[in-house]
């Protein structure tokens, strides 16, 4: 059984979608929410597997599994942007990884099928927050302005989606987003459908976007906002978007978007830099235990609420 691998968000089912609708395969699908990256654990774990594409999760997250695989002669294919740290050298992986803080795996998979879904591509790239490089295809593509906004609110919805604490926080499945979407080779087609997942996730995201304006800032400075949002299924659906949105907003800025979880005993976070210096995101996020993610976008899983100072701290020491 061949395995297929990816992040639950807009860039990783994206990527996916490209590669199979121009190599179609029965495959086993394996992903999650947003931050459920340690992905490749499953798929070593089981007996049957004959190879794996894995899209959009951080080698280095995944080592100890991927070594599994490969010590078994299992064929792999990783494609990424996140961190990889020490890539292992064996005749059976193949990687096509790029740390650069301007692009994602939806581009990596672009180039690799040399622009066969471009749109489609470009849909990811405004889902990952890449919008420089989402409009430069957009021209390339010679996209109309209202054809360029409507990829932009798709790739922002469908990366709205990934986020939650569990799957039952999610509108739509990630495997079952992924499986809808193979169905439209050209993403204006699904644009067209009015009664596709793009329409049911607009109404979802309108609704869960109303509460933001009841939002103050915890902390505001010139170089830096921190909010905190509640324990609520509409606040953990819109998190990450909304850092993204603040980012665009407030380009020379970084943001942090704190979530108080379930258990009211700490925080699920999102830091972005500033979009005109894509860089220190991880550097603060690493500083925590469950931190990581890449330079320009990053998070912590559980940030206990006594070290909210901590990181509001290592927030505005990072981008004074």
């Amino acid at each position: 059984m061949h395995y297929d691998v990816f992040n639950g968000d807009a860039d990783g089912i994206i990527a996916l979608l490209q590669l199979r609708l121009a190599e179609p395969k029965q495959s086993q699908l394996v992903t999650g929410v947003k931050r459920d990256i340690q992905l490749l654990s499953q798929v070593a774990q089981a007996d049957n597997v004959s190879s794996v594409t894995v899209l959009d999760i951080s080698l280095q997250k995944n080592a100890n599994a991927l070594m599994q695989l490969l010590d078994r002669s299992v064929p792999v294919f990783y494609c990424d942007h996140h961190q990889s740290g020490e890539v292992p050298a064996s005749p059976f992986l193949e990687t096509l990884i790029n740390l650069d803080a301007e692009t994602c795996t939806s581009l990596l998979i672009n180039q690799r099928l040399k622009g066969r879904f471009q749109t489609w591509a470009i849909a990811g790239a405004f889902g990952d927050n890449m919008s420089k490089r989402a409009l430069a295809l957009s021209e390339q593509s010679q996209l109309l302005p209202k054809q360029i906004e409507a990829l932009k609110e798709l790739g922002t919805l469908l990366n709205y989606n990934g986020y939650g604490a569990s799957i039952d926080d999610l509108h739509f499945t990630p495997t079952r987003l992924f499986q809808t979407l193979l169905q439209y080779p050209d993403p204006f087609e699904l644009l067209e459908d009015k009664a596709s997942v793009f329409y049911q996730l607009q109404t979802g995201y309108a609704q869960d976007s109303a509460h933001l304006s009841e939002l103050t800032p915890l902390l505001n400075t010139t170089t830096c906002e921190v909010y905190v949002l509640p324990n609520a299924a509409w606040a953990r659906r819109i998190s990450g978007v909304f850092g993204n949105q603040l980012a665009n907003d407030n380009p020379d800025k970084a943001f942090a978007v704190l979530t108080l979880n379930k258990n009211h005993l700490d925080y699920t976070v999102s830091v972005r830099a500033p979009l005109n210096r894509r860089e220190g995101a991880d550097e603060v996020c690493n500083q925590f235990s469950t931190g990581g993610g890449r330079r320009a976008a990053a998070g912590i899983n559980q940030l206990p609420i006594e070290q909210r100072d901590k990181l509001i701290q290592a927030l505005t020491l990072r981008y004074r």
